[in-house]
């Protein structure tokens, strides 16, 4: 199975890539990324000198354009594309179906993969978008059963990439649009949940308070984590008992499952973080790189101190199997 890591700058991607990734997945400097980040991204020619490294360390480069353009910014998007191609990027990580028909129109063999924020769940979906665009893989949301993708891998007409370790979200991704009642900003058109703009830290000497566009999110003791502030990960006042009444803070981790996977045809794992640091790119790639290896080998075998290490780097420092677990359909 291909890893396939985050580089959400220049020198996650050289960690990346020197710690055993198969592929990094990039984005551009601008809203076409679901990573539009201050500080994150790459320029042109940071792009052309990303691909030169990975690619002599045989490590392929892929670029996300995988937000939906709005009518008066279709330009941004097209340029994008047109950018990306010209660079020598080697796929494309694509939602939408007006970016996809303009990258056929372009070329007809040119490497399509699917991203999760188009929100495939099913083969028929997976049928349409193949037999339209010739998509050559599909990345799935994290609202599956194990069962569910084993089902869908073993009738896919493309390669089928799922999402091993990271930040979880909530919603079916593509289809959250919780923030924007918020801020006005959608995540799926301008590429990010809480736009830093709308973020407000408040330091009230023992409690630490985060809100969004002037909405309390949580407050933090003096000796706690503080997360960055979503919605959807907000302590809130319930019934008087203060819980996390959508989402408690967690990450997916999957490497007790990775047996399961490769028997059911998986072609890539995919690590999430294009906004985490450059040190938590390093250690994850070389956590799994390990494990993959090992997989290959029918030998697995789960370090604690690794599963201990990958615990500190997760949201809340916990981590847990997600819906791979559940057992309805």
């Amino acid at each position: 199975m291909e890893l396939v890591c985050p580089a959400g700058n220049y020198q996650s991607l050289i960690k990346a890539v020197d710690h055993g990734a198969d592929a990094v997945y990039i984005g551009l400097k601008n809203e076409t990324n679901a990573r539009h980040f201050s500080g994150l991204n790459f320029s042109e020619a940071q792009i052309t000198q990303a691909i030169h490294y990975a690619h002599q360390k045989n490590c392929r480069v892929f670029c996300a354009i995988n937000t939906y353009p709005r009518e008066q910014k279709w330009q941004l998007w097209k340029n994008a594309v047109d950018q990306a191609m010209s660079v020598g990027i080697d796929s494309l990580i694509v939602a939408d179906i007006g970016v996809m028909d303009y990258i056929r129109k372009k070329s007809a063999s040119y490497p399509i993969h699917l991203s999760v924020q188009a929100s495939a769940t099913n083969l028929q979906s997976l049928n349409f978008y193949f037999e339209n665009f010739a998509i050559k893989r599909a990345v799935l949301p994290r609202v599956l059963s194990l069962a569910q993708v084993v089902k869908i891998a073993r009738s896919a007409p493309v390669e089928i990439e799922v999402f091993g370790f990271g930040s979880l979200c909530i919603m079916a991704e593509g289809r959250c649009y919780l923030s924007s009642y918020l801020t006005g900003e959608s995540p799926n058109t301008q590429g990010v949940c809480s736009p830093a703009a709308y973020v407000q830290w408040q330091d009230k000497g023992e409690i630490l308070e985060s809100r969004l566009n002037g909405l309390l999110i949580d407050r933090f003791n003096e000796n706690e984590n503080a997360g960055y502030p979503t919605l959807c990960k907000g302590r809130f006042d319930v019934n008087g008992n203060i819980e996390h009444a959508l989402e408690e803070p967690t990450s997916l981790n999957t490497l007790n499952i990775l047996p399961q996977l490769k028997k059911a045809g998986i072609a890539a794992i995919k690590i999430e973080g294009r906004q985490r640091s450059p040190a938590y790119v390093a250690t994850v790639t070389k956590a799994w790189r390990n494990a993959l290896n090992n997989l290959e080998n029918s030998a697995i075998r789960l370090n604690n101190e690794v599963l201990a290490k990958l615990d500190t780097l997760a949201e809340g420092h916990q981590t847990t199997l997600g819906a791979y677990e559940r057992s309805w359909q």
